[in-house]
This record gives structure tokens, sequence and C-alpha cells, in this order.
């Protein structure tokens, strides 16, 4: 048989057929005087097999596992363990329908877009704070906080936002915290307003958010976060981290 008629009567291409011959899974065949590969039966049979095994999902490093007689894998344990792999695949995607449900079944998906169902609960049973820019930022970074902690992490983040947010006082405080900060765009760091600004934030804030240890101003994360407001803002910002940690500016 020439290439074509080997691919043909397989049902692949006569590109994968020489794919193979390259990884070393089909055995190169005789060639004729005229210099054309003749391809046997047995070329057949093993390419049959490798269409076999990849549609079954196997990779082609496991096909050669298979294929091989002495040092491979046995058949049985090859696909044991791609059966293995694939039950995983399927509890995953299980996992992710699951959420996608809840997203969808549970009406107006948040401005920042999907979170966690912990953070999702907090954000309606909060409500929207504030429509102030302000507010969406702390929205926002909530939701980065999200995606980055541990479940543990998580629980322990959303309890105390929670705690803070969660009864009309804590809502009004900070509703006032927000409209000080959002004055402060057009300002300059030395406004004295910044300082009421931080108080006003400050007391909306469980101390438990932050390190008793301090802040460390200089740290990447926190610059890129101080230049994503405005300078005075960034400066409340930063007198508020100040007042929390050390317990005062």
């Amino acid at each position: 048989m020439r290439i074509g008629e080997l691919a043909r009567a397989v049902g692949v291409t006569t590109r994968t057929v020489r794919h193979y011959h390259h990884l070393g899974l089909l055995p190169e065949p005789e060639r004729r005087a005229n210099g054309y590969r003749d391809y046997t039966l047995r070329h057949a049979v093993v390419l049959a097999r490798i269409r076999r095994l990849t549609e079954l999902g196997l990779g082609l490093s496991e096909v050669r596992d298979v294929l091989a007689e002495d040092a491979g894998k046995d058949l049985v344990e090859v696909l044991t363990e791609l059966d293995e792999d694939l039950a995983r695949q399927e509890a995953a995607i299980r996992e992710q329908r699951a959420r996608l449900r809840d997203l969808l079944e549970g009406g107006v998906l948040p401005a920042e877009g999907p979170v966690s169902p912990e953070l999702a609960a907090l954000f309606s049973e909060v409500g929207q704070v504030s429509d102030s820019p302000m507010a969406a930022k702390d929205r926002e970074v909530l939701a980065l906080f999200d995606t980055a902690a541990t479940p543990e992490g998580r629980q322990e983040l959303i309890g105390l936002v929670g705690s803070a947010f969660g009864t009309p006082d804590g809502v009004e405080r900070a509703r006032a915290a927000y409209a000080l900060l959002d004055a402060l765009v057009d300002a300059d760091p030395a406004d004295p307003r910044v300082d009421e600004a931080a108080r006003a934030l400050a007391d909306c804030l469980p101390g438990e958010l932050l390190p008793k240890a301090g802040i460390d101003d200089d740290h990447s994360f926190l610059r890129a976060f101080y230049a994503d407001f405005a300078p005075a803002q960034a400066e409340a910002i930063r007198r508020t981290l100040r007042i929390i940690t050390e317990g005062g500016p």
C-alpha cells in the first residue's frame, strides 16, 4: 500500500501518518526500488490501534507506552489512569456549572462580574452602599481580594466587612466617608479635609482588617493601590491605614 491508501483505509490523513513516523509510533516501512514506501497490513493494524487509543483520550506519549511491548505501561493501567482523570474533570465541570447556575439564577450580576458565592451574598445583603466612585473602587478591591484569598481568608475577610457594613448605622458611616473621599478628587494632599476623610474612613473599618505590625507604604502592591486614586484621596487612605494600625495619624 502507498501512504495515501493506508491513510484512507484507517481514516486518517497522510500528514498524521508522517507525524506518527516522526514520533516513532508507527514503524517506517520498507521502500520499493522506485523509492515509494510499501505499507503492509501490519502497519494498518498498528495505525488503527493508535487511532482508537487517541479517540479514547490518550495522549501520544501514553499511546507510546501502550504500544511498547516491554517497558511500557499495561493498557489497563493507562486506561484506568485516564478514567480517573476524566472523573476529576467531570467533577470540576459539575462544580463550575453549579456556580454558573447560582449566578444566573441569582438575578443581576454585580458590576464587578462573577465573584465567589460568599462575596455575592455579602453584596446582596449590604446592597448598594453608595453610587460614589470611591464605593465602586472599594467593591473592585474586595473582588480582587476575594479572587486571591484562600477559602479561610475569604471567609474571614467577608465576615469582617459584613460586620462593618451589615447594619444601617454602618451603611450611613460608609456613605459619609465615601462622600468625603469623593470630594477630594481635585484637592491638594495638604487639604485639611484629607484628615477628616481619613478619620471617617477609619471609623468605618474594623481594626482586624489590617496587621498590627504596621503597613509598609513602599510595598509594590500598596504603591499600585495608591496610584489608582487622586493624590489627596491616596493620602487620606494612607492616613486611614496609619490610624487603624498605629492608633493615630
